[in-house]
């Protein structure tokens, strides 16, 4: 099956609207966030939430998933202020960046983060920032939130909010591509990717989609 864990139930038909969160002060900042760091969104992320709500606020959405950090919470806030059941997940947490959280991006860890990047794309996928996860770890517990997530065949239009990094080998996970093409799929704060599932199979509907901001 293309990309799901086994389990017990396989909903015949699924939309997800995958999204990462709004903006924060650390990502305009350049400072390194990761799993390790509980930021908030900042006005620009609050007023990207506030859009996507407004372009999406009647979408019959059945359940809002996101990860247990605030950002990803106060991204779709709009949508749980409707009363959408909400469920909270940690399994979807970013990826930890070990001991560059919390730290300026400058030089030393944009050096360190080319050559992660390309040892990932060679498919060496031990590879770590010091401290922190590598892809398979990361993948290993998106595994459980996958599972967790096609395991309810009554929820057929979900909403989930996660992060840059750990959304990349999210969808790799669902359209069961190796972690070493993770870099294909792009990003951008409250960026959708809308996610069709029929026949036991993911297909991109959307990509990175921007036109509600």
């Amino acid at each position: 099956m293309n990309g799901i864990p086994q389990s017990s139930s396989k909903p015949q038909k699924k939309t997800i609207y995958l999204i990462r969160h709004g903006e924060t002060e650390f990502n305009r900042l350049g400072i390194v966030q990761g799993s390790g760091v509980d930021s908030d969104l900042n006005e620009t992320g609050l007023q990207q939430s506030e859009r996507f709500f407004s372009h999406y606020k009647l979408q019959p959405f059945d359940r809002i998933y996101t990860s247990a950090l605030r950002r990803t919470h106060q991204s779709v806030q709009n949508f749980l202020d409707l009363g959408i059941p909400h469920t909270i997940l940690p399994e979807l947490n970013e990826i930890s960046w070990g001991e560059y959280e919390g730290k300026t991006s400058k030089d030393f860890w944009k050096d360190d983060y080319t050559r992660m990047v390309e040892e990932w794309k060679a498919g060496n996928l031990n590879y770590r920032i010091p401290g922190g996860e590598n892809p398979i770890e990361l993948q290993s517990r998106q595994k459980l939130a996958l599972q967790h997530i096609m395991s309810r065949p009554q929820e057929e239009q979900i909403l989930v909010c996660m992060h840059g990094r750990a959304m990349k080998s999210f969808l790799c996970l669902m359209l069961d591509l190796p972690l070493s093409r993770m870099d294909e799929f792009t990003h951008h704060n409250l960026g959708l990717y809308l996610i069709g599932y029929c026949d036991e199979r993911f297909e991109i509907l959307k990509t990175n989609s921007l036109e509600h901001l």
